[in-house]
């Protein structure tokens, strides 16, 4: 029998649009006497464990070719991929059977933000209405009439960027966004802890104290201990605009909450199928299906980000070290504006809202709403990892 809180998962629609053509790599829960999390590669007839050659998925991501290594890593067969995510989206599982885990471990859960035009108008929105909803409508009247349309084509940092932010300064209009959406610097920081993200499949978080707030579908790129950018995935960095428009001092408390980073559902590593090239083209769909009927559908492209993700991978290595990588949400085109309630309020989660994030050569993320305070709390940390690690796979 279906129970009403699992979350619906089409597993053919979590693979990209050429199926395994690629070299999807994830991590999974194992049960057993030795139950933890181990690596775990996607092939076109299952599921296989790569544990006993990759102990963590850093130890993968740092190999010199990745997707080489694992094509030369039989692995253990553990399941058919349509009955492991049918498991996962379960909200009873049976804790006899493997579930699909964010595809990251070690790894620092970077994002950046400001890197599209329109969601850089957005944030400039939110500041100058103080985070009301209420307000925004009126607001956004205003900035996109002081500031154009012509942001698009504003290279961050160029003397183009210097004579524009110099007239707006002159207006009294610009703001702490506009800096770091066209100035030389872009906004990159720490999202979430190590080991806090959740994958595809489970309820992610919203706290229950937020009145406006929105998801936001990201392609997260996967770096290793080199500041190589090896392979990418899909992201939902949550949203929390009311408390980002309150203060960009708030914006831990926006975007660092029980359940508020979904990543998953694999990564795609590069190879002959997959590379740079193809995350820079990298378009996305996102669908918000309400329990109360409302429906919702955005999209973002990568071709439209101000910075290129190489220059944003260098901007986050330039001062700090990785050793263990890190992953980074490239930030997002998508800001809904859409009415779910009253005129001018604009959108905002309900519990209950499934989130559907899907990228033709990454697959689909798909997660449900919950309040942060209710869902289980995050206990599988660092140190219980490293016990797993510890006590070795064992017959």
């Amino acid at each position: 029998m279906t129970d009403p809180t699992d979350i619906p998962i089409d597993p053919t629609r979590c693979l990209p649009d050429d199926g395994t053509a690629g070299t999807l790599v994830g991590r999974a829960w194992l049960p057993g006497a030795h139950a933890g999390p181990t690596v775990v590669a996607i092939r076109g007839d299952g599921v296989y464990d790569l544990g006993e050659r990759f102990v963590l998925m850093s130890d993968l991501l740092d190999e010199a070719e990745p997707a080489q290594a694992v094509r030369a890593t039989p692995g253990r067969r553990i399941g058919a991929l349509a009955d492991i995510v049918r498991h996962t989206a379960r909200a009873s599982r049976d804790g006899t059977l493997p579930h699909l885990l964010a595809p990251i471990d070690l790894q620092v859960i970077k994002a950046a933000g400001v890197t599209f035009a329109l969601s850089l108008l957005e944030r400039v929105i939110e500041e100058q209405a103080k985070g009301d909803p209420a307000r925004a409508d009126a607001v956004r009247a205003d900035v996109q009439q002081a500031i154009g349309t012509g942001l698009r084509e504003v290279k961050p940092g160029s003397p183009q960027a210097a004579a524009l932010k110099a007239a707006l300064q002159a207006k009294g209009l610009w703001s702490q966004y506009l800096e770091v959406g066209i100035g030389p610097d872009a906004e990159v920081f720490t999202k979430a802890p190590l080991l806090s993200a959740l994958g595809t499949g489970v309820a992610i978080g919203v706290r229950g104290d937020s009145a406006w707030n929105n998801p936001e579908p990201e392609v997260v790129l996967a770096v290793d201990s080199r500041s190589r950018i090896v392979g990418a995935t899909l992201g939902n960095d949550v949203n929390l605009r009311d408390f980002e428009g309150r203060s960009a001092l708030l914006l831990g408390k926006s975007k660092d909450n029980n359940g508020s980073t979904a990543i998953g559902p694999f990564i795609r590593l590069f190879d002959d199928s997959f590379t740079l090239d193809d995350v820079r083209r990298a378009d996305l769909t996102l669908t918000v299906h309400g329990a109360d009927g409302f429906v919702l559908e955005g999209r973002s492209t990568m071709r439209e980000i101000s910075r290129d993700p190489l220059d944003l991978v260098a901007q986050t290595t330039a001062m700090h070290q990785y050793p263990d990588g890190f992953v980074l949400f490239c930030g997002t085109l998508f800001a809904p504006t859409q009415d779910r309630g009253a005129p001018g309020s604009g959108f905002t989660h309900h519990v209950g809202d499934v989130v559907r994030i899907r990228s033709g050569k990454l697959g689909e993320l798909v997660n449900r709403v919950e309040k942060s305070e209710t869902l289980a709390p995050w206990s599988y940390g660092v140190r219980e990892l490293m016990r797993h690690v510890g006590r070795g796979r064992g017959p």
